[in-house]
């Protein structure tokens, strides 16, 4: 498997993805492409002890930032580091992309270079969250502002295809995210959506209120992609200000000090267990080939995981289990439209 890395993409770039990319190798079965400045690329490299044959460089002049319009970035910097590494994968050369620099124009990247599966409407991007019963998948969390209700439907398929291949969980529940519980709340997508999904070959649960999203109760959450992106930021935002205040209180005073010290394996799990590091990244679902968005400000750990889910999609054969599972949707879709 080669997997290809947007090198100058993230807060730490290059020196966390090198890092990172080091790391993976050593400890997985596959080749890595480092797309990017290839002086920079190469002094970081010289810092470590690897197999070079294991990692080669393709060298990009420009580098897309995070505050380009991303379509207009994705055109224009044919050059980029970025459009580089999705080249790579539309022709072949490599069989995922990993980045952590501009979303906008990764997203854009993956679909107008790599392309659509086809019979995807609208491609989405599918973070794993940590909950108190386990991982949850919200999607879609910023792919796809607008959204009409089949495209929901298709969220929810290709979340369970990631749950049950990735996460090798049966039957994964789906919810879908509203205001109420009762099927009649919400505005008229969300009410258009239940009913397709309430209709479709899903184990739907029904609406799940934001106070209960945390649980990690319902495996996969679907929802549009503004709602989606402000339940991540949210949800990312109070866990760093709950770890702020505990370590503030825990500070304040000799006593809390030495409570912290008898409860710090319980701090360390929780951290552990809320730390977006453990996941690597957010797939792009929907697109033709294997796209991993990872976290702007990814360490090198960060990077290793991103390449590790990488390195599971490919080994189950994802990519093409969406293929299938939508064919069954769009057949399923035509025979209650012959039936009307």
């Amino acid at each position: 498997m080669v997997v290809v890395v947007d090198g100058m993409g993230g807060d730490f770039s290059p020196s966390a993805v090198v890092e990172g990319c080091v790391a993976a190798i050593k400890e997985y079965d596959i080749d890595i492409v480092i797309t990017g400045a290839e002086d920079l690329i190469r002094v970081e490299l010289l810092k470590y002890t690897y197999d070079c044959n294991r990692i080669k460089i393709v060298n990009a002049s420009e580098v897309i930032s995070t505050s380009e319009h991303p379509v207009m970035a994705i055109k224009r910097k044919k050059d980029s580091s970025l459009v580089k590494a999705l080249n790579l994968v539309k022709s072949g050369d490599a069989d995922a992309i990993i980045s952590a620099g501009n979303t906008g124009a990764f997203l854009a990247g993956c679909t107008l270079i790599v392309g659509r599966i086809k019979g995807i409407d609208r491609p989405a991007l599918a973070p794993i969250m940590p909950g108190k019963s386990g991982p949850f998948m919200i999607i879609d969390s910023g792919a796809n502002a607008e959204c009409k209700p089949h495209y929901l439907v298709q969220f929810g398929l290709m979340g369970k295809t990631y749950f049950e291949n990735i996460l090798k969980i049966t039957n994964p529940s789906v919810g879908l995210v509203n205001i109420g519980t009762e099927k009649e709340k919400g505005n008229e997508l969300s009410k258009s959506a239940h009913k397709l999904l309430k209709e479709a070959n899903l184990n739907f649960v029904g609406n799940v209120e934001a106070r209960e999203i945390p649980t990690g109760d319902t495996n996969i959450l679907v929802c549009d992609g503004f709602t989606g992106n402000v339940i991540l930021k949210l949800y990312e935002g109070a866990v760093a200000n709950i770890f702020d205040i505990l370590k503030t209180g825990i500070m304040s005073s000799f006593r809390t000090k030495l409570g912290g010290m008898l409860l710090k394996p319980v701090f360390k799990k929780f951290k552990k267990d809320f730390d977006y590091k453990e996941y690597g990244g957010a797939a792009f679902l929907g697109v033709n080939g294997i796209c991993i968005k990872a976290h702007g400000s990814s360490d090198a750990k960060a990077f290793k995981n991103a390449i590790k889910q990488a390195t599971i999609f490919n080994e189950n054969n994802v990519v093409e289990k969406l293929k299938l599972e939508i064919e069954k949707l769009s057949q399923q879709e035509k025979n209650i439209n012959s039936n009307l």
